[in-house]
């Protein structure tokens, strides 16, 4: 069973997110700022963490800093009233690996949850497996059937971000900005390049399709 820890200063919040988290059959502990989380992770095993951003104390940045410089990299589900696109976008650069917004929706809560906990383990065992296909991280390699391919970087982790998350959207911006470097100079046109390599290379594999959602982005969709 996994554990999960929630790192919210509104007693309500918190309580309701633990509420319904549990009823899905997790662990949960709770802390009330950045501070309490570091003193709960020193003695219990945690494996996904829910960290809103303004809290007492230290922050969510400051919180997700911290971690990561220690080089600990549980999975970060950030959740915040901040909409902007500039805070979100430095939730990213510092560490955090989903984002939502207040007020919560419970059921794509639990969904984000589950997806984080996969790619951990998928990224723990570094390789990802779709039917006949399997990536691995190490080599930036796939193997579909009885063909190899060798990938340069950039390319291969946006196939293994699609295929890590089935199903789900992601924009071309949340692409550029979890893939590429935010200093690049290259555009949210790169990335349409990027995905009709990956379509040509493999337009005979019968694991997986990348599909275009007409003006939102893109989406993995494994075949049955």
């Amino acid at each position: 069973m996994f554990n999960i820890m929630i790192v919210e200063d509104d007693a309500n919040q918190r309580k309701l997110m633990a509420t319904v988290l549990e009823q899905y059959g997790y662990n949960v502990t709770q802390a009330v700022d950045g501070i309490d989380a570091l003193d709960v992770l020193d003695k219990k095993h945690i494996d996904l963490i829910i960290l809103d951003i303004m809290m007492p104390r230290m922050d969510g940045f400051e919180f997700t800093e911290t971690l990561r410089q220690s080089g600990c990299n549980l999975p970060i589900l950030m959740v915040t009233a901040k909409q902007s696109p500039v805070d979100k976008r430095k939730g990213f650069i510092i560490g955090t690996d989903d984002y939502m917004t207040k007020p919560v929706d419970e059921e794509e809560m639990v969904l984000r949850v589950g997806a984080l906990l996969r790619r951990s383990k998928i990224v723990s065992e570094k390789k990802l497996t779709v039917g006949s296909t399997t990536l691995y991280y190490d080599s930036l390699s796939v193997v579909c059937g009885n063909e190899r391919y060798e990938h340069p970087q950039k390319e291969f982790l946006l196939l293994f971000k699609l295929l890590s998350y089935p199903g789900k959207i992601f924009t071309r911006r949340q692409l550029m900005d979890e893939i590429w470097d935010m200093e690049s100079e290259s555009d949210e046109r790169t990335v349409d390049v990027h995905i009709s390599r990956l379509r040509d290379k493999y337009r005979g594999c019968p694991d997986f399709e990348i599909v275009t959602v007409r003006g939102l982005g893109y989406k993995a969709v494994y075949q049955r």
